[in-house]
């Protein structure tokens, strides 16, 4: 659309109906075009401030709708069960199966972590994957019993013991999940599974890395058959200690260094053989993942072959017995005082539920197409850890090597999750007795060879040193900090210090001062256009290309963050220091005398003639709001006092002018500060349009509105008509910085004629 300079030709006067309600009238516009030959008249626009009751019903528009989808999208499985079908059966069921063979032996793993008998990993995995579905937003996720979920609970297991001896383990631990799943679930009931978003990656990189130091760290002793010290300890001590006592290293050694290097063999030989046999790559994927389960089945056998004549002091660490069902359902025991005595650590134990099964679900979301709630999600974690503990499960999240495994066998629904559950019940009753011969060793293998792929790859540490070298450092201050204190405060040092890194560069943002380049699209271009660039190309332009400052006394100054109540300071300090070096007073002796002078003024000692100081004097402000999202309180309070310090230095009113103000709220809070519009109209320059002509390169529907003025095309001539981009009473806000530059020096021009 054509758009030219504008002047008013006829002040756009106002009628009052009333003592609060406004009407600017239509008034004429002459506008002028590059010669200032030709004169056009047009119609007026005045914009109307956006109000309570509009943002109110912009956030809920249909209450009563809203409050319908609100509980319809509690339960997604009614947006896809009706369509299931046989080819997605088979989907399932091969990926279900699958996961159960995994699942059942990493959940006694787990559960060895957890400080709890190994059933109770076995019951975890069984209502993880049997309520997620209902609530599902993810395919691939699969909810049970994790390492790093797992370490905490023991040691918050271990840490209420030690106050609270008579409290037995899985009390403590369904009571963690109880609560932990409450708190859970209201988040994602209040729909604010937004605040994960605060938890960078390099704080969960750092949280995995080091928790997965840990748990490998706490397991190396069962692995060679190391006993005589805690293991429960912080990480640098169980690495000493283990280095102290390897003289008593036991045949588990055996048991254990072999398995971990045959789960690695199988690992490695079925890739390569994928690779080499692309074919074939269906048939290696599924030898490669069931090789925990074919590990542990061969070492079972390994062990009775040992053990059979020393059932009762068997000559290697074995699981012994599980016992066959749920032997633990009921309604989990809590009270004041077990909640009194984990209360302390419920913080960590919700952060990690929430990073852990998000951070996996929005990955594997992204990668399988498809987007994922963060608030269902939390719903269903939640539900699950509020019922699992009936069931006698503790604690559970996101398993990342189960999710991957499930994507990478064609999973086609969340109903894989029943699948699962079907195989882990089917363990749970039939194997029991198999169980009594499971290594320890083989265990501490399986979660070893499991916990590893959790520490961040050399890849991962050069992309984020060269992204943010401030967030690499936090991500091995995470990682010391686990190592040499706990789980629980890495966490929150990472949290912390993201959050603390997050609130400096916002308190520290910084504006830049502007000129002006012409550019062409091309050589052989007639046709220019004009981009504001930094001065100091600080942008990373061309620094052969100098862009030329705003004429004498005019300010073209960009904010390039919200302009809020931790950086609106220093925003304007930066800006108010240039202006005030660059341009000379209007008065230069405003007080009169010395004695009159404040303290804090370093103004010359004696009387000075103006006509010495060759600096122009400040002549109009132009902000550029393009990145300004958010305007708060303080933020416009500082502009009000900027804007009166500069008029003291100018000696008269400086115009302030807004270029791109995005957001009517902000216009809104502007116009109320006294920005934006005057009482006395003077000539300025508005962007303007022509709508509804012929000839209109994009044709509209009827009755379709204009997206750049909001037109209602019906009522357009057939000829058309030019309008004004922006609203008329208010000549400081601009369209474009084009534009808010030609208006300054239109006005600067006025002021000296």
């Amino acid at each position: 659309m054509p758009s030219f300079s504008a002047s008013i030709s006829k002040a756009f006067g106002a009628s009052s109906t009333s003592s609060q309600d406004v009407h600017y009238n239509a008034r004429e516009i002459e506008l002028i075009d590059g010669s200032g030959q030709r004169s056009v008249v047009a119609e007026s626009y005045v914009e109307r401030d956006p109000s309570v009751k509009q943002y109110l019903r912009n956030i809920c528009p249909h209450p009563a709708e809203t409050a319908k989808n609100y509980f319809i999208s509690l339960f997604p499985i009614a947006s896809w069960i009706h369509r299931y079908n046989t080819i997605w059966f088979l989907g399932d069921l091969i990926a279900g199966i699958t996961v159960g063979a995994v699942v059942v032996p990493q959940g006694m793993a787990y559960a060895k972590i957890a400080q709890l008998a190994p059933q109770f990993g076995l019951y975890s995995s069984f209502v993880g994957v049997m309520l997620y579905f209902m609530f599902a937003t993810s395919k691939d996720i699969t909810i049970g019993p994790v390492a790093v979920m797992s370490l905490l609970t023991g040691n918050i297991i271990d840490s209420v013991q030690k106050d609270y001896p008579g409290l037995e383990g899985h009390v403590i631990a369904s009571g963690l999940a109880v609560i932990a799943g409450a708190i859970v679930t209201a988040l994602g009931l209040l729909r604010l599974g937004f605040i994960v978003d605060f938890i960078p990656l390099p704080a969960i990189a750092a949280f995995m890395t080091g928790s997965a130091i840990n748990i490998a760290a706490g397991q190396v002793p069962g692995l060679m058959g190391i006993t005589g010290f805690s293991t429960r300890e912080a990480t640098y001590k169980v690495i000493i200690n283990t280095l102290k006592h390897l003289g008593r290293t036991q045949l588990d050694a055996a048991f254990g260094l072999t398995a971990l290097l045959m789960l690695y063999l199988i690992r490695f030989g079925s890739n390569y053989a994928g690779k080499r046999w692309p074919r074939q790559e269906k048939a290696w994927f599924f030898v490669g993942t069931l090789r925990t389960a074919f590990v542990i089945l061969l070492y079972t056998m390994l062990s009775w072959l040992v053990n059979r004549n020393h059932r009762k002091t068997p000559l290697i660490a074995i699981l012994k017995t599980v016992p066959r069902g749920f032997q633990n359902m009921g309604v989990p025991k809590i009270d004041s005082n077990i909640i009194s005595a984990f209360a302390s650590y419920l913080p960590s134990a919700v952060i990690v539920l929430l990073i852990e099964h998000i951070a996996i679900s929005k990955s594997f979301g992204r990668v399988n197409g498809y987007t994922i709630d963060p608030n269902q999600e939390l719903i269903a974690i939640g539900i699950t850890n509020l019922f699992g503990p009936f069931f006698g499960a503790y604690p559970a999240t996101g398993s990342f090597s189960r999710t991957a495994i499930k994507a990478k066998a064609g999973v086609r629904t969340p109903l894989a999750g029943v699948i699962t559950g079907i195989v882990v019940i089917l363990a749970i009753y039939l194997l029991p007795p198999v169980f009594y011969y499971i290594p320890s060793a083989a265990l501490s293998a399986v979660i070893i060879h499991a916990v590893l792929d959790l520490i961040a790859s050399p890849r991962t540490l050069l992309a984020f040193w060269r992204a943010s070298p401030p967030e690499f450092v936090i991500f091995w201050i995470g990682v010391i900090v686990t190592i040499f204190s706990t789980i629980e405060n890495g966490i929150y040092t990472t949290v912390a210090t993201s959050a603390a890194l997050m609130l400096f560069r916002i308190a520290k943002a910084q504006g830049t001062f502007l000129g002006q380049v012409h550019i062409r699209d091309t050589l052989d271009s007639e046709h220019s256009r004009s981009v504001y660039v930094p001065l100091d190309n600080s942008d990373g332009s061309n620094p052969l290309v100098k862009p030329a400052p705003a004429p004498p006394g005019i300010f073209v100054y960009r904010l390039n963050e919200g302009f809020l109540y931790p950086n609106a300071s220093h925003f304007t300090d930066h800006m108010v220091r240039e202006i005030l070096r660059l341009t000379r007073p209007g008065n230069p002796n405003p007080y009169g005398s010395l004695g009159n002078r404040p303290w804090n003024d370093p103004g010359p000692r004696h009387k000075i003639i103006e006509d010495t100081d060759s600096r122009p004097p400040l002549r109009a402000v132009i902000l550029d709001f393009g990145g300004v999202p958010h305007l708060d309180v303080t933020g416009l309070q500082n502009l009000i006092d900027v804007r009166a310090q500069l008029d003291r230095h100018a000696g008269v009113a400086v115009p302030w002018h807004f270029a791109q103000v995005r957001n009517g709220w902000i216009k809104r809070a502007l116009v109320s500060g006294g920005f934006g519009q005057t009482e006395q109209p003077r000539r300025s320059v508005f962007s303007v349009a022509n709508v509804g002509v012929q000839n209109d390169p994009v044709p509209k529907e009827a009755g379709a509105q204009d997206e750049e003025i909001g037109v209602d095309t019906d009522s357009v001539s057939s000829v058309g008509k030019i309008v004004p981009l922006l609203s008329v009473n208010r000549p400081y806000f601009h369209a474009d910085l084009d534009e808010a530059v030609k208006a300054a020096v239109l006005e600067s021009e006025d002021v000296k004629a």
